[in-house]
């Protein structure tokens, strides 16, 4: 996902059976992961730090939020939404979670809808998604159905926030990305164009760009 992005000091968390962590024991909760990157930060030594995350990982950066938001000097939440899921959106996320454990296609169905049409990289992202543990695709889709609204917490927030969303993100579409602008005091909104759901693997020239640009005018770049 971050390969070929350049942003100085970046350190990526696996997290929740992705990459080279273990699928959690605990029930499924975005708080159990923002443990994860709490622990990781103290890992690393790291006391404050400016806290990004794609997607779900926008899900878990406010669940760190809610937790440890003293840890938090900077926010970058990227094709993500504040709000909680509808009943049918959880419902949808609680039957995908029992059909992949079933040995169903159905992450592999999602994966064109998280790029721009016609993406040249849809064969890169099926083969990311089916390279994925299901126990810890079916464990993340319970948590995130879990998740409760962010709003309030945002609203709160007196630290400097980019939000970054794909112009042809349908999954979190821009209208997510103004209502986040909305609610966080200091919130910028950046609208990449030429992506989708994905917009660090898709656009991430522009998206190493917005990031350094946003570091450097609130100097959160020392």
């Amino acid at each position: 996902m971050f390969s070929d992005v350049d942003i100085p000091d970046l350190l990526t968390v696996d997290l929740g059976g992705f990459g080279d962590s273990n699928v959690p024991e605990a029930e499924p909760s975005l708080d159990v992961l923002a443990d994860e990157v709490l622990a990781e930060l103290d890992r690393n030594d790291l006391d404050r730090v400016v806290l990004g995350g794609v997607s779900i990982g926008g899900y878990i950066a406010m669940a760190f939020i809610r937790r440890y938001r003293e840890r938090v000097a900077g926010l970058v939440l990227v094709d993500t939404k504040a709000s909680a899921d509808t009943p049918e959106a959880a419902a949808n996320r609680l039957k995908m979670a029992e059909s992949v454990l079933a040995g169903g296609d159905d992450a592999e169905a999602l994966a064109p809808k998280m790029l721009a049409p016609e993406s040249p990289l849809l064969p890169r992202v099926m083969e990311m998604v089916r390279a994925a543990n299901p126990e810890a695709i079916a464990w993340a889709q319970r948590a995130m159905a879990a998740r409760p609204d962010s709003f309030d917490e945002l609203e709160h927030l007196a630290i400097p926030a980019l939000i970054i969303v794909g112009e042809h993100d349908t999954l979190t579409p821009p209208s997510e990305a103004e209502k986040l602008e909305d609610a966080i005091p200091y919130g910028e909104l950046v609208t990449i164009e030429g992506a989708g759901h994905l917009t660090p693997l898709e656009r991430p020239e522009e998206f190493s760009l917005a990031v350094r640009r946003f570091l450097e005018r609130w100097s959160l770049d020392d």
